[in-house]
């Protein structure tokens, strides 16, 4: 048995609600909190990221990650070492000491689901993209218009035209079935 301090107020604060996935989909977030955690087994540690949602239907929401930095397996350590890559390359810190380097950096996520599995229920799973794949899987530029681009209707390339051949004139009183050429 527990005994609270104070009586507790269910009623000043809202209930928990079921974890639901994210939809799939591609994202603008932010790292906001990481923390070095150590793994079930005791054997290895993972670093450990909440990220935060910062456009869109789903503002606010949270997405979770953890890359498993140190592991028996070297196949996961490269697999984490791989993601920690594209996260330093997604918010352009190519260096890090520290994880907290990486927090408040806004940068472009995909977001997919990965079924239900080992008794788990569903979970999303984050990649994330460069600034320059995430431009370009948008169908976006990343270099802004200039002002003759913003002003000026697109140049349209000119096609040559090719100029009809002339039939040769024909002489009067030869057939044209006569005829040379």
């Amino acid at each position: 048995m527990a005994q609270f301090d104070t009586a507790f107020d269910a009623s000043t604060v809202d209930p928990a609600t079921a974890y639901e996935v994210l939809p799939a989909g591609r994202y603008k977030a932010q790292i906001v909190e990481s923390d070095l955690r150590v793994t079930k087994d005791g054997m290895g540690q993972y670093l450990w990221l909440m990220l935060d949602i910062l456009e869109g239907k789903y503002q606010g929401r949270k997405v979770f990650d953890q890359l498993n930095l140190i592991n028996r397996s070297t196949q996961t350590v490269e697999i984490a070492q791989r993601t920690l890559s594209a996260i330093c390359h997604a918010t352009g810190q190519m260096q890090v000491s520290d994880s907290e380097a990486l927090h408040l950096i806004p940068m472009t996520i995909l977001v997919t689901i990965d079924p239900p599995s080992k008794g788990y229920g569903e979970r999303n799973r984050i990649r994330y993209l460069t600034p320059e794949a995430a431009a370009k899987s948008a169908g976006k530029t990343t270099a802004a218009p200039n002002r003759a681009q913003r002003t000026a209707p697109p140049a349209q390339t000119a096609t040559p035209t090719p100029t009809p051949t002339p039939a040769p004139t024909p002489r009067p009183g030869s057939a044209p079935w006569k005829r040379q050429g």
